[in-house]
């Protein structure tokens, strides 16, 4: 799949009404093969842990390098790739826009490009830069008015239409679970509006109900998949037998064969 051909289908998920795209965000090459063995064609992945599998902080621009290399890792898989990036891990766009160049270069498609709830212009100024650099990119804008902020629903139309004239493709907004804030949104922001998935929120086809054209699942696999972990080992400690599901050590491998024969035949292309 050429880089072009993945861009526009990825574009493309994004406007089917009433289908919105589910994103999966994984942290590891096995956790994204494992989804993608199960129907996804799109990942995504997760800053928090990303950040947490080596022990740094989320959301405060420190793990630059590692979210590169997990997406050197997984950018020449057979699915479609948005990373998330944090704030571009700088106030500089020019430094922002050769991030994501490198993200390009390694087969990325889209990328979350969050404000941290910071001043609009600075942000939107990033978002421009990025769309003249790598007009292919999809940018998907998002703005913490709910997940930091207060939840000013002027303040975030305010924003979100800023970032959209910048050029972002689509509009996130994690932490609006609200379905009448979240069908003004839809009314009021010509983009793909993206919403975090909150098992407290609405459903997934509720959402689609609403309008929203991408359901992302933010670090809810990576904190279940820890939980279960918990949950596991203290069941061995008190003499159960762990529940839930367990792939086996040979379907585990299985995953490790299918990224080397993938490798194998992105070289040989």
């Amino acid at each position: 799949m050429t880089a072009e051909p993945a861009v526009t289908s990825f574009a493309a998920l994004h406007h089917r009404p009433g289908e919105p795209l589910l994103l999966p965000n994984a942290w590891d090459h096995a956790s994204a093969a494992a989804l993608a063995a199960r129907g996804f064609s799109a990942i995504g992945t997760t800053s928090l842990a990303v950040a947490a599998a080596v022990g740094l902080p989320d959301g405060e621009a420190a793990t630059r390098e590692h979210t590169l290399r997990l997406a050197l890792t997984l950018g020449s898989e057979p699915y479609l790739l948005s990373v998330d990036v944090e704030d571009g891990f700088s106030d500089d766009p020019g430094e922002v826009v050769e991030l994501t160049r490198q993200l390009w270069a390694v087969g990325v498609v889209g990328i979350n490009l969050e404000d941290g709830l910071g001043a609009t212009e600075p942000h939107a100024a990033k978002i421009a830069a990025v769309k003249n650099a790598v007009p292919g990119l999809f940018v998907n804008a998002r703005t913490d008015t709910y997940w930091l902020g207060d939840g000013d629903e002027a303040d975030t139309l305010r924003r979100l239409a800023a970032y959209r004239q910048a050029g972002a493709d689509g509009v996130f907004v994690p932490g609006l679970t609200d379905p009448g804030r979240i069908e003004t949104l839809v009314r009021h922001i010509d983009a793909p509006l993206n919403l975090l998935y909150s098992p407290a929120g609405p459903t997934v086809p509720q959402l689609a109900g609403l309008g929203v054209r991408r359901v992302s699942l933010g670090s809810l696999l990576y904190r279940r998949a820890l939980g279960a972990a918990l949950d596991a080992v203290a069941d061995i400690a008190a003499g159960r037998a762990p529940g839930g599901t367990t792939p086996s050590y040979d379907e585990v491998r299985a995953l490790e064969r299918s990224a080397s024969a993938s490798r194998s035949a992105n070289s040989s292309a």
